[in-house]
Parts: structure tokens; sequence; C-alpha cells
């Protein structure tokens, strides 16, 4: 009886490896093409800018997941130059190129970190570094880029939070902040955080791995809200940005404040009001300012939007100041720090991104020039491959290098024993 069945076994296992082959030729033909294509397509926007709103992301976030990229690049060359040993299909080779082109491509942040860093140890200067303690040097990032932690994370120690604090509530808003603390008592060197959002959206949570990295390195951080545009114009933001470092000094005691080591601090929009703030002529002194990306000269930015425009500089300006600097040109004027810059003002770290399509790099530069020209002492440092909002990817490889020097800039300022004041 078992005879007849040897032939049937026989033909059921020559099937299954049939389906094996079929199964294993295609995936050894579309597999690798599939990773060629995706790491190709990924890592075209560290160079190709994005058109619209919708594509920015990945523009902002290509640069910064470039380790990432060039792991996944590899991993597809390798794979179709074995897909052309085993199958020997000629897309094979147009699958392998387009990884080597994704490869190169991925590669180009991580090859200009040298010359970025030496640019900004430029900028910075050695009398920063010589006035940080050496107990803060320990705390601090030990390189510009850890490729590690760029696949890992950026560790961030325990910390005490205190959430969505009522300040104030103008015009029935109400408008609340954040504190992130260290875990000694105390008082600290504090920075309120601006969030951005072309003034029109955004909550204190925003940049929330920043604010809690700071407070384990011993600030006090103080994330702060404010009214959006367009239902509430400028100065509507200048405004709920000073009633709250108005309450924040009340409140030094409750929150450890240390008021004469307050950092304002905020990232494009919130660049700006952090500027507009700490310029104003009756501004109360604060020990610095710091902003990234953020715009400075409101009325030459409309007559000079980027190219492309992914988010309609021009309507954003508008919904912001109520119309055109032809419409108001006053307002405009007022809502520009680099109006202010006449008269020496706080030490101010600007950081801009050198492929920036929303505010472009030489603004900031025009106002680091300007600084200069009046013996008010500023750093500019520029990330050439960066986009706008490029720490939004906080293990990212500009962040990286911005939290560096941030972080270094902000403890000589705070721990310096004879600071600059207004």
């Amino acid at each position: 009886m078992a005879e007849p069945e040897q032939p049937e076994k026989r033909r059921r296992s020559a099937s299954k490896r049939t389906i094996g082959l079929l199964i294993g030729t295609f995936l050894a033909a579309w597999v690798p093409g599939l990773l060629s294509a995706i790491g190709l397509f990924l890592s075209l926007w560290i160079v190709v800018p994005a058109p619209t709103r919708w594509l920015l992301p990945l523009g902002v976030g290509a640069p910064e997941v470039s380790p990432w990229l060039a792991g996944l690049n590899a991993i597809g060359a390798l794979s179709a130059l074995a897909a052309l040993k085993i199958v020997g299909h000629s897309w094979a080779r147009v699958a392998i190129v387009a990884s080597l082109v994704g490869l190169g491509l991925s590669l180009l942040p991580l090859s200009q970190i040298p010359t970025a860093n030496r640019q900004a140890q430029a900028a910075l200067g050695a009398d920063y570094l010589n006035a940080i303690p050496p107990e803060l040097h320990a705390r601090m990032r030990p390189a510009p880029f850890v490729l590690a932690d760029a696949f890992r994370g950026i560790p961030t120690p325990q910390i005490r939070t205190e959430l969505a604090i009522p300040f104030a509530a103008p015009a029935d808003v109400s408008l609340q902040m954040n504190v992130y603390r260290p875990l000694s008592v105390g008082k600290h060197p504090a920075i309120v955080v601006i969030y951005g959002g072309a003034w029109q959206n955004g909550t204190p949570n925003n940049d929330d791995d920043f604010s809690r990295y700071m407070a384990a390195q011993g600030y006090t951080v103080l994330a702060i809200d404010y009214r959006h545009a367009p239902q509430y114009r400028f100065p509507a933001q200048l405004e709920d940005v000073q009633t709250a470092l108005a309450f924040i000094r009340q409140h030094a005691d409750e929150y450890e404040v240390d008021v004469d080591r307050i950092v304002l601090m905020g990232r494009s929009a919130g660049a700006h009001l952090a500027m507009l703030a700490a310029f104003q002529p009756d501004a109360p002194p604060v020990r610095a300012v710091v902003s990234y990306y953020g715009p400075v000269d409101l009325t030459t930015g409309y007559h000079d939007p980027p190219n492309p425009d992914p988010i309609d500089t021009r309507a954003v300006l508008r919904a912001f100041l109520g119309g055109t600097p032809e419409e108001f040109p006053d307002r405009y004027r007022q809502a520009s720090p680099y109006e202010y810059a006449t008269r020496p003002q706080p030490p101010t770290l600007l950081i801009y991104a050198g492929r920036d399509h929303l505010v472009q790099a030489k603004f900031g530069r025009a106002l680091y020039e300007r600084l200069r020209s009046i013996n008010s002492p500023a750093v500019f440092l520029e990330i050439p491959w960066a986009e706008h909002a490029f720490d939004a990817v906080f293990n990212g490889v500009s962040n990286q290098l911005a939290l560096y020097y941030t972080e270094r800039f902000l403890a000589a300022i705070t721990h310096a024993p004879n600071p600059r004041n207004r």
C-alpha cells in the first residue's frame, strides 16, 4: 500500500521547492529595488527644497536622519548586488546605481560636520568656554555629533515638571506655561522658551525634549504660551510674552528662578518674539537671547520671500500684522527686532539653517552684523545642510550640533562672574 504514495510525495516536494524558488526569485528581484527606490527618494530631500507645506517634513527630516538613510542606502546597494549575482536581472544594476547615489546624498550632512564645527568654534570663541565652571563641562554634550545618539536618542536624566500653569487670560484666552526643573531644589538660572508656529499655532508642550534636557543641565525652563494670529494680531503676542515675564519674576521663588540669570529663547516665530521682547527700550534686563531661525526684518522678509516658499511667507505676515508693509509700514517696523539693534543689547546667539526656505539665513546674519556694529555681543552659527525647524528631530545631526553650542553659550553667559548687563 505504501508504494503508490511515493510519487505523490515527490510531486508535493517538487511543488514546494518550485513555490519556494518563485518566492525567492520574487524577493530577490523586487525587495532590493524597493529598498533602493525608497532610499533614493528620501535622500533626495537632503538637496531638493520642499515646494509645499505638506512636503516640508521631508525637507526638514531627511538631513536629520541621514545616518539612518546612509544605512538604508548601503543595505539597498548590497541587496541589489546580491540580486545581480543570484537572478542576473539588468534592473539590479539600476538599483545599485540608485542606492549609491542615495548613499552619496545621505553622507553629505555628515561630511560637512567638521567644517561646520570649526566655524562654530571660531564664532563662539575661547572666552565663552573659559567662563564655564569645570563641573558643568562634565554634564554637557561630549561632542558636536555622537553617532550612537543619532540612533538611540539623546538621554535625559530625571527632572521635576509642572505642566499647564495658568499665568494670564487676556480677552478670556487662557494662557499657560510648563515648568521644568532639575531634581536639586534651589534658585537656578532660567530659560524662558517661546514656541514657533508662524504665530498661528503651537503650545508650551512643543520641543519638550529640549526643555527636559536643559532642566537636567541645571536650569529652570519655563515654556510659555501666547495668543495666535490671525484672530489676535501683533502686538498681542508681544504683550503676552511681557505678561509672562512679569508673572515669572513675581513668582520667582515659587518656581526656583534666579531673576538675575534669565535667558529668553525661541524658535522661528517664538525666536522673533524673544528678540523683540528683549530688545525693547523698557524691557527688564535679561542675561541673553537665543534665536533659532527667527525672523528679524519683517518688511524685507515680505519683499524677499524664499524660493520655493512652502508656507506662503507673505500670507503668514499679513495674518500676523493685518496687511502688507505698504498698508502698515510702522507696524512692520515695530514688529522687527532688526529695528531695535541701534544700542547695545543682551548677548545674542543666532542659529540659522543654511537651506532654510521659511526664514533665510541671510537675515539672521544681517542682524548679527548690525549687533556687532554697535558693539553688542553676538554669535552667529549657520548649519549649511539644515532646513527650517531642524531641531524638531531632537537627536538629528543638526540639532546635536546646535545643542552642543547652545548649552555652552548658556553656561558661559549664566555662570560668568561679571556678565554683561543691559
